[in-house]
């Protein structure tokens, strides 16, 4: 019996996907578990695995397209059994079941349903970007308004394209109604325009008196961009305090030294000082809830979990990846899988379940000599850490000058979730922990 493959949820907030790329074509066999396209989301990009195997029989949604969840997209069965994809076409109706149907409907209902057409999130967008939705083509299931046709209005609504070609249009600054006239504009035909536009090495662009010369231009689009919407949404939503403290990281050094070759023998594992840090910290959250909290809507939810985020900078991108109940894992435990999951998003093969229910973040940068640096929270989680160099320096110790491996910590807080007071005392308790390490492992 055939399976019809639709667009996958990827996230909890997730209302449509972009189809980057399909790996199979129609008439390749497909085995269950293997991937069988990618697709975007509003965090990363996702290899979406076959839950079938057999024979792809049709694709009902190209690269670039906008989908909406639970949409079919692909049909794969046997080689040979009759597929009715009419039938299959009708299965996205209950996403568009909002419209109404009817079958004269007068001029003056005509706003009202395409307003009652729209996704949410496409209603939210329009309010704030002062666009009537009703005078959008939709270019979801039924014809349903969704957010990229809102943005994809703010190109060019007089041209016909995909809401990935307007976003990459926008992105490259090529005016759409340059390609008026040649059907409906895709993100191939914008590449093309702009790569046509792009000075040669012979015909430098021309540019104003005192400008610089450019040498290369990075597009803005896919995971960067997410990134960048994310963080500037957090700076612009969540007012952000960031408090400091140097913490003496000599004992704590000194336990990881002799931890390692204990580890490596056991497990085969290379422990790091993140490793130590990310228990410390999910042991320190148990202790001060505010600080693994989220304000999500009209509440604050303080979470029973630690999931612990750590940011790790892939080629494509900032990814944040969770080691979920890290309270409750052996330090080991923690190694293996910080590695499996740095690797997998370093090579671009993260899952939505890699990077889904963080509750609590930690990114260092130390490795490059940063002294200190105000981490930007991940939304709608309360806090962020901000791990910086260890560096040798002379402290007072017991009356007398020592030198000490000393380290900051930079801790932002979302202000509307707790104030200072209780992220200073999640501060002193990760602190005491680190000066203590041996309390890091009971």
């Amino acid at each position: 019996m055939a399976h019809v493959f639709t667009m996958p949820m990827l996230g909890n907030t997730m209302e449509e996907g972009t189809i980057v790329q399909w790996f199979k074509q129609v008439g390749d066999p497909v085995k269950k578990g293997e991937p069988l396209l990618e697709v975007m989301s509003d965090k990363a990009n996702f290899e979406v695995e076959s839950e079938a195997e057999g024979i792809v029989r049709a694709i009902l949604a190209d690269a670039d397209a906008n989908v909406a969840v639970h949409t079919p997209i692909a049909v794969i069965g046997t080689a040979d059994e009759p597929i009715d994809l009419a039938a299959v076409g009708a299965a996205s109706a209950p996403v568009a079941e909002a419209a109404p149907q009817v079958a004269a409907p007068a001029p003056a209902a005509a706003s009202d349903a395409t307003t009652a057409a729209a996704s949410p999130r496409a209603k939210k967008l329009a309010a704030g970007k002062g666009v009537d939705v009703a005078t959008l083509t939709g270019s979801g299931p039924g014809g349903r308004v969704i957010a990229a046709d809102v943005e994809a209005a703010q190109v060019q609504p007089a041209v016909r394209a995909t809401p990935l070609a307007a976003k990459i249009a926008d992105d490259l600054g090529v005016k759409l109604d340059s390609l008026a006239g040649q059907g409906k504009v895709t993100a191939d035909d914008v590449r093309r325009v702009a790569d046509a536009a792009k000075p040669t090495a012979s015909a430098p662009a021309p540019r104003g008196a005192g400008e610089p010369a450019v040498a290369d231009v990075i597009p803005f689009r896919g995971l960067r961009k997410m990134t960048a919407d994310v963080v500037t949404r957090s700076r612009q939503t969540a007012p952000h305090i960031c408090l400091n403290m140097e913490v003496d990281m000599t004992a704590a050094k000194a336990l990881h030294a002799q931890l390692v070759p204990a580890v490596q023998e056991a497990f085969g594992l290379k422990l790091t000082i993140t490793d130590l840090l990310i228990k410390a910290v999910a042991k320190s959250l148990a202790k001060h809830p505010l600080c693994n909290a989220a304000l999500i809507g009209d509440e604050i939810r303080l979470y029973g979990d630690r999931n612990i985020g750590v940011a790790v900078a892939a080629p494509s991108g900032l990814v944040v990846p969770v080691i979920r109940q890290a309270d409750t894992l052996a330090i080991p435990e923690i190694s293996a899988q910080l590695k499996g999951l740095v690797q997998r998003c370093r090579e671009g093969k993260q899952t939505q379940d890699d990077i889904a229910g963080g509750t609590f973040t930690i990114t260092n940068i130390g490795m490059f000599g940063v002294d200190s640096f105000d981490p930007i929270i991940v939304p709608p989680q309360s806090c962020i850490l901000g791990v910086c160099r260890v560096a040798e320096k002379p402290v007072v110790v017991d009356g007398q000058i020592a030198i000490r491996s000393m380290m900051n910590l930079c801790l932002s807080i979302d202000h509307r979730v707790l104030d200072g007071v209780p992220g200073a005392q999640f501060l002193q308790t990760l602190k005491g922990l680190i000066e203590a390490p041996l309390m890091i492992l009971v």
